[in-house]
């Protein structure tokens, strides 16, 4: 195994945009068509409690946004990457779902575009184990209670320390490891825990996703 100096190397990190955006642009349907396991489970959740107005953050290619508009979802879709959001944008016009489907491009490390209280529920997909340092991550949480409404869903998945890629390829500071480009930031329940002040934590699942197979936690948290 490779290793980086232990302290988190910021260009390293930023340059991942850039890996994702030409990954995109190669590959414009990477990972496939069908809306994951995630996204299905997370809409029955937010259709028993009656969550309607969703943010999605690192919508990436769109398979989700689409799956949760098609299942009657406002859905605001913000991702870094130009290329994901003209695809999605594409896609969304031609499957007539423009009017349920807001796309962004944002950088998440930033505030979020929207006013307080402003969704019901907010989910993302292995978005908070990209390159994004603890304190990122602390911002990112905060922003995202923010603009809940009280009650309101945080619905996210992460891979986990017990999966088969933890600790291989390039230490890249804290948790981060870069396996075959992509840099990962892998979690501890106490990481979760850690991320979850101002929400009630409801649940922490795990599951397993794809080849090897990925292991991921699936965290719902209630604003309080």
């Amino acid at each position: 195994m490779k290793k980086a100096s232990s302290s988190i190397e910021k260009e390293v990190l930023d340059a991942q945009c850039r890996h994702w955006e030409n990954t995109f642009s190669e590959m414009p349907d990477m990972f496939g068509e069908a809306a994951s396991d995630a996204a299905q489970e997370a809409a029955e959740v937010f259709k028993q409690e009656e969550k309607t107005k969703i943010l999605e953050l690192g919508a990436g290619q769109g398979r989700d946004t689409l799956f949760f508009a098609q299942n009657g979802f406002q859905v605001y879709a913000l991702d870094y990457c130009e290329a994901g959001v003209e695809n999605l944008t594409r896609k969304a016009q031609a499957m007539g779902l423009s009017q349920s489907i807001t796309p962004l491009c944002h950088d998440l490390r930033t505030p979020l575009p929207f006013d307080d209280e402003s969704f019901d529920g907010c989910y993302s997909h292995m978005l908070y184990c990209m390159a994004l340092t603890t304190s990122e991550l602390e911002f990112l949480s905060n922003e995202v209670r923010r603009v809940l409404r009280p009650g309101g869903l945080n619905i996210y998945t992460v891979r986990h320390i017990n999966d088969p890629h933890y600790g291989t390829g390039i230490h890249r500071g804290e948790a981060m490891y870069e396996i075959g480009g992509f840099i990962v930031h892998f979690f501890s329940e106490a990481k979760v825990e850690h991320l979850a002040k101002g929400y009630e934590i409801l649940s922490i699942d795990t599951f397993e996703e794809g080849e090897l197979p990925k292991k991921l936690f699936r965290v719902t948290l209630r604003k309080k």
